[in-house]
């Protein structure tokens, strides 16, 4: 009698597990779009390997030419190394140029500069400045140069436009063809910087007074209070601020700018715009609820934006 029970048993457990194989490998699978298609699509791209991010060995396998680089990545690296951008451009020649100009033209500064503490002369005072910014333009330019001589395939590079309006406001709406808009940031620009000017000599002029007539035993003798002085020294301080951030925002919308028209250089914006009527043979879309299975005649309108 134990023993017809353990047949039992096993018959139970063998039937089970092939009901559960056979219902695995026949559950049908929804159409796209459906809740279990979208289940099965989950499962598979949970284990979906990760795309490798940009690495630093990646970087000097680009430089010794086994590896692409974007230009974004050759930007960077150019800020952090002068001449890393002309070697991957493959344009070694340059290098004595960058790296004498801008070392030439730190030296340079560096001594004068050694005159002008030894002298007090301002004349080598201004020397020094010159040689610095001629330093730092020698920097810029290697910059620039590689983004200049950057290689690719298309026409317009958006990046590269983005980076011309980093590096000069302007340039890169200059690259696309965009050279309308080029006055009105610089309007922008100027406007800005006047304002900047102004609110800054306003700030200084009521933060000089202030401290006079806030001080113990202070002759001030003004039309203002103490408190009026330091009201208007706010404002001023505020007012240059907000002139800061409203350059600032010029800067980067002219940046914003470039980059978005870049992109639509590939995006057909023409005036064609047309309407063409003519006379044309029709066919019944679903001929199984259509009277006349047969092609009618009537009109057919093409219509070109």
């Amino acid at each position: 009698m134990q023993f017809k029970h353990l047949i039992v048993i096993l018959l139970i457990l063998v039937t089970s597990a092939l009901n559960a194989q056979v219902t695995k490998i026949f559950t049908p699978v929804g159409p796209p779009g459906s809740t279990q298609q979208n289940q099965e699509n989950n499962k598979e791209e949970k284990y979906e390997p990760k795309k490798p991010s940009y690495t630093l060995k990646r970087y000097f396998k680009s430089l010794a030419g086994r590896d692409s680089m974007r230009i974004n990545h050759m930007w960077l690296g150019s800020i952090v190394l002068p001449g890393t951008a002309q070697i991957y451009n493959r344009e070694y020649w340059k290098l004595p140029i960058v790296y004498g100009s801008i070392s030439g033209f730190m030296y340079a500064g560096y001594r004068s500069n050694l005159e002008y503490m030894n002298t007090g002369d301002t004349k080598y005072q201004t020397m020094r400045d010159l040689f610095y910014v001629g330093a730092a333009l020698s920097y810029w330019g290697s910059m620039m140069d590689g983004v200049v001589n950057y290689k690719y395939h298309k026409k317009v590079l958006p990046a590269r436009a983005s980076l011309y309006s980093a590096l000069l406001p302007g340039l890169g709406q200059a690259y696309n063809g965009d050279y309308w808009k080029i006055p009105i940031f610089y309007g922008g620009f100027i406007t800005c910087g006047y304002f900047i000017y102004s609110n800054q000599n306003q700030y200084l002029r009521y933060k000089d007074l202030y401290n006079w007539a806030s001080q113990p035993g202070s002759d001030y003798s003004g039309k203002y209070s103490v408190e009026t002085l330091k009201w208007y020294r706010d404002t001023y301080r505020r007012y240059r601020d907000y002139s800061i951030i409203a350059g600032a925002l010029v800067y980067v919308l002219n940046i914003v700018d470039a980059n978005v028209f870049a992109h639509l250089q590939d995006f057909d914006v023409s005036d064609d715009l047309s309407m063409n009527i003519r006379p044309a043979m029709i066919n019944p879309i679903n001929p199984q609820f259509a009277y006349n299975q047969s092609p009618s005649v009537g009109i057919k309108i093409n219509l070109t934006f």
